[in-house]
């Protein structure tokens, strides 16, 4: 396809040369664009393609960046970068030292607000607009596009009550593609179906819409008849206008999502209406594109794909691959599951992404999908534990920030048997900073009677999962990170493991490296260089468990080694190293200890692979400490 328009456009202001007629052409050459990219570079794609229209009607209408657009979730905003000076540049789209596959303020003037994970736009638009309200700057456009899933969290509605009450001008767009990454849940689902499919509403909205077209020519009448129209919702559409408008918000929509020329002249009537409102858009996710159109789940970042025919490629390999930690978690919850009726699944949202859905599929009534609502997913949880239920809450790491307080306050005070399962544990790759779960070895440690535990690999996944569910624990966190293991059989039989036991891998007398988590096998690897190339001896133990941690090993290479190598795919802040660290000084143990794992700063975005030999903990890495540490200057005066 010809990108005779899009090639022109460097930023917004190009863009607004183009009259709206030329507009449509635009969408295709845009929409094929992404196609184009984001099939040979990775990265999400239904939910950017859904908003082409919007995009381009948005900065077609507003004056970015001075006039603020806050994406949420920020997975919508490949066409808002390809149209503000990063299209030379996104094929590096979530690649290491590349663009940002989310909205980033330090890469663009045009990112309003840092968005990676969702339902923050309404509260961080609302708190703009205020801001522009003290400094007197009362020309200044906020915009808030909230979708896929985004509006089924507790934060989108704490800003919409203050939004409401606050009086401030800001605009909300509800994307309404009735997804997230699966589809929709929840009773806000059913309301936002009620609306679009009603024909007395949509007959209604028609009329007002013609109307609104004329608010330009109506001179000093045009607030006087907006506020009737207003009335008019109010008086004869109650059921379908009040969430919104109960909330002080002037509501409108639904409008065709797709409808690049009507999109511009609505919002260009919205921008001239002050207060707080909120437009109602339908899109499709997916839109442009066949096979993601017909299957949103998959296609919501479904790697490397054939652009012509829609094909998924698949990594080929003629060796034996090992399964992903999520499908070994999904298959075995059901084994567990099946011979335990205590047994219940939790996801905010994730239940493909966390594999929850290979039980929702044979044990539907048990697997419980909250919304994107973390937080309401820890305390449904506590509430299911209290009555005698056994729940596997699962959240990835760096979601379950949000729901912290619920942990502490809902589950361990309480002592209840939640098990979290924390999914995409460490350096998760392409997604960067904002999806990297490399605190919560840190953040449930410090908390009272949790237990904190990691497989070491897929085996050691399911003795876990198994040993949680055999007596009441308490609390349980278990983390493991997102993508294969290294079992390709893993599929072995059940053993309970004793809370608080790490294993011995590796003997050796020259230094011992601790490990937790999937990271320990590349201290398996470079154990095994060590001893061929360069004659060092590595004692390696897994310690599977950072709380409670097992004080028997620790005793023993505090007494026997004169160095210690630790290793976390986490925070080295308050982290696995921090409990090592905090004994030996506690028993008045002095060896040399290094800490290995993410140093105190925040890892951009790039594969797992490159995010871990840039934090030194790989095998190369891993070498290159232990024969520093092994030289005989550093540890002859250690004893």
């Amino acid at each position: 396809m010809s990108s005779d328009l899009l090639k022109n456009i460097l930023l917004p202001e190009d863009l607004k040369k183009l009259s709206i007629e030329e507009l449509p052409k635009l969408s295709q050459e845009l929409r094929q664009f992404i196609i184009d990219v984001v099939s040979s570079n990775p990265g999400h794609f239904g939910a950017s393609l859904g908003v082409v229209e919007l995009t381009i009607a948005l900065h077609y209408v507003f004056n970015t960046p001075y006039d603020r657009i806050v994406w949420d979730v920020g997975h919508q905003a490949y066409g808002h970068k390809i149209l503000t000076g990063r299209r030379e540049v996104f094929h590096t789209n979530r690649k290491y030292k590349g663009i940002s596959g989310f909205p980033k303020p330090s890469e663009s003037v045009y990112d309003a607000f840092g968005v990676g994970h969702s339902s923050t736009s309404i509260s961080a638009a609302l708190g703009m607009a205020k801001a522009s309200h003290l400094k007197n700057e009362k020309d200044r456009q906020v915009v808030a596009v909230i979708g896929d899933g985004s509006m089924t969290a507790g934060l989108a509605f704490e800003g919409l009550n203050n939004a409401g009450s606050a009086k401030d001008n800001i605009l909300v767009i509800l994307n309404d593609n009735n997804m997230a990454i699966d589809p929709n849940v929840g009773a806000l689902k059913e309301y936002l179906l009620d609306i679009t499919t009603s024909k007395t509403y949509n007959k209604f909205k028609d009329d007002v819409w013609t109307l609104l077209g004329h608010l330009n020519k109506l001179g000093h009448n045009y607030r006087k008849i907006a506020q009737q129209i207003e009335n008019s919702i109010k008086t004869f559409l109650l059921r379908q206008s009040n969430l919104f408008e109960s909330m002080n918000f002037r509501y409108f929509g639904p409008v065709d999502g797709h409808d690049v020329v009507f999109l511009t002249k609505i919002l260009s009537d919205l921008k001239d209406i002050p207060g707080p409102k909120l437009l109602h858009v339908v899109t499709q996710k997916g839109k442009g594109f066949k096979q993601a159109e017909q299957n949103q789940t998959a296609w919501h970042a479904p790697g490397k794909f054939d652009k012509t025919t829609g094909e998924i490629l698949k990594v080929k390999s003629d060796k034996p691959v090992a399964p992903k930690y999520q499908d070994v978690f999904g298959h075995t919850l059901l084994e567990l599951a099946k011979k335990n009726d205590k047994i219940v699944g939790i996801t905010p949202a994730m239940s493909t992404g966390s594999s929850l859905n290979i039980m929702m599929k044979e044990i539907p009534e048990r697997i419980f999908d909250v919304g994107i609502a973390e937080q309401h997913a820890v305390t449904f949880s506590a509430g299911l534990a209290i009555e005698g239920m056994l729940p596997f809450c699962n959240i990835y790491s760096s979601f379950m920030q949000r729901a912290y307080d619920q942990i502490i306050h809902d589950v361990a005070i309480q002592k209840l048997n939640v098990v979290f399962c924390l999914d995409r544990g460490g350096l998760v790759g392409e997604d960067g900073a904002t999806h990297h779960g490399v605190y919560d070895l840190a953040y449930m440690r410090c908390i009272p009677d949790m237990i904190v535990s990691a497989p070491l690999n897929e085996e050691e996944l399911r003795n876990l999962m198994y040993t949680a569910q055999l007596e009441n624990h308490g609390p349980f966190s278990i983390r493991y990170p997102r993508g294969r293991g290294v079992m390709p059989e893993w599929k072995t039989p059940f053993k309970k493991i004793k809370i608080g036991k790490g294993q011995q891998i590796r003997k050796g007398e020259d230094i011992a490296i601790l490990s937790i988590g999937h990271v320990g096998n590349y201290v398996i690897e470079a154990s095994k260089i060590l001893a061929k190339s360069y004659q060092i001896d590595v004692a390696h133990y897994d310690m599977r468990f950072v709380k409670p941690i097992d004080e028997e090993i620790l005793h023993f290479v505090g007494k026997n080694y004169k160095a210690v190598i630790t290793i976390e795919d986490g925070t080295i802040i308050g982290g696995f190293g921090s409990a090592i660290l905090e004994f030996m000084n506690d028993h008045e143990y002095n060896p040399v200890i290094k800490r290995m794992g993410v140093p105190d700063k925040f890892i951009e975005q790039g594969t797992p692979q490159e995010l871990h030999h840039e934090c030194g903990f790989d095998v190369q890495g891993i070498i290159k400490e232990v024969r520093a540490l092994t030289k005989p200057n550093i540890l002859s005066n250690v004893g």
